[in-house]
């Protein structure tokens, strides 16, 4: 067998996983990070992971995902489970909505997904006292769903990927390139060449400008700013409840979860423009509008009282404890490119995750290890015994049909 050398750019949740995939496929694999382990968008998540998606592609791969984080010591490494499997709970405002969480209801469970339901408002008042009764008509939800330990996934993934012989190199932003023959040979970062036959763009939000260092295919992933609230519990909910509940996300779209027996998490996505010229400093950067502390007329508070209209428990909740932001790297489809690059040889693009970056990076890693196999594009990939289609995920796509589930 001829070498087998990778060099995988970004040192998140999706590029630690495909070190480790990789390593164990018996490729020779480095590892570059710009800054540390974990210090872009993985460590700002809110790292929900559910498989109620509108793509039966994404349903699939995000099953698979589920399975992974379960057996996590096993798969990866370390002892711990980084998924918290408390569901996630949709809710529906009116007859529209539910007619179309129906018709999703249906694709999920072709899709294996036989625990996702659609509820009633009764049912969905009888299972989950803490809604508010009159202000929705139902909800789906999947008790499998949950979120993620972000720190433990990239954390465990590196020192996983370090054990098997991976060489991890922080403090390397990678800022040139050369190539062969219109093939990737090498790039530069820390003060040094690294030579491979295969390179694995895993930048997500950081992609276009790493696109240009490498001359890759431009790509149409915008970093977007988001942001999570952490709100106080207050007395309205035990702290046993509180730990008990899944994720829940409203009519509306505003969503919470909790972060820990006495903290919800809370967010949504607003209407933004791109910030393509932004700082590693940036990603910390909490404009006005978006804290807390510069009055009750700002984007907190409004999100706020969004969830309290669906959740009554929240309208005694304690105020806000912290705010923390980061970059989501979208696609307009909010669908990830996972895919080999067409204009230049040598190159896997596995970015544009939309803010679902943490729960796809076991599926990811996955195609990683399946597009180097292959060393060219790829129909589908095996997962779970099926063949999932990776059209929704391929670059030069037609962006026609949008994931519909995007939070």
């Amino acid at each position: 067998m001829g070498s087998r050398r990778v060099v995988i750019i970004g040192g998140g949740i999706t590029g630690t996983l495909a070190a480790v995939r990789l390593r164990r496929a018996g490729w020779e694999v480095v590892l570059l990070e710009a800054r540390y382990i974990g210090a872009g968008s993985s460590s700002r998540s809110a790292a929900g992971i559910r498989q109620q998606f509108s793509t039966l592609e994404t349903v699939l791969g995000m099953r698979y995902s589920v399975e992974v984080y379960r057996h996590f010591p096993d798969e990866v490494g370390g002892m711990v489970v980084p998924i918290v499997e408390n569901g996630y709970l949709f809710l529906l405002g009116d007859e529209a909505a539910q007619q179309a969480a129906a018709r999703r209801v249906q694709m999920q469970r072709a899709a294996g997904l036989a625990e996702v339901e659609l509820l009633d408002a009764d049912d969905t008042a009888r299972r989950f006292p803490f809604v508010g009764r009159d202000r929705v008509v139902g909800a789906t939800f999947c008790p499998s769903d949950g979120f993620l330990r972000p720190e433990v996934v990239f954390g465990e993934a590196a020192a996983s990927a370090r054990a098997r012989g991976v060489r991890v190199v922080t403090a390397a932003p990678v800022v040139a390139a050369r190539h062969h023959n219109g093939q990737l040979v090498a790039v530069f970062a820390a003060g040094q060449w690294f030579e491979a036959d295969l390179f694995v763009d895993c930048s997500n939000a950081w992609t276009p400008r790493l696109a240009e260092v490498l001359g890759a295919t431009a790509l149409p992933v915008d970093p977007i700013k988001r942001y999570l609230w952490f709100l106080g519990r207050g007395g309205a909910a035990s702290a046993e409840q509180l730990s008990r509940m899944p994720m829940v996300i409203s009519p509306t779209g505003a969503y919470c979860r909790p972060e820990n027996s006495d903290t919800y998490l809370m967010g949504q996505a607003h209407p933004a423009p791109p910030e393509p010229d932004f700082t590693d400093d940036d990603q910390d950067r909490v404009d006005a509008e978006f804290d807390p502390r510069t009055g009750v007329e700002g984007r907190p508070y409004e999100v706020w009282a969004a969830l309290a209209e669906v959740l009554p428990a929240l309208e005694s909740a304690s105020g806000f404890h912290a705010t923390t932001a980061g970059f989501y790297g979208v696609t307009p489809d909010h669908n990830p490119f996972l895919d080999v690059d067409p204009g230049v040889g040598g190159l896997i693009r596995a970015v544009g995750f939309s803010g679902h970056g943490a729960m796809f990076g076991p599926f990811s890693a996955r195609v990683i290890e399946a597009l180097a196999e292959a060393g060219r594009s790829l129909p589908s990939v095996e997962v779970l015994g099926r063949q999932a289609d990776l059209s929704a995920f391929r670059i030069g796509r037609s962006f026609h049909h949008a994931e519909a589930l995007v939070i």
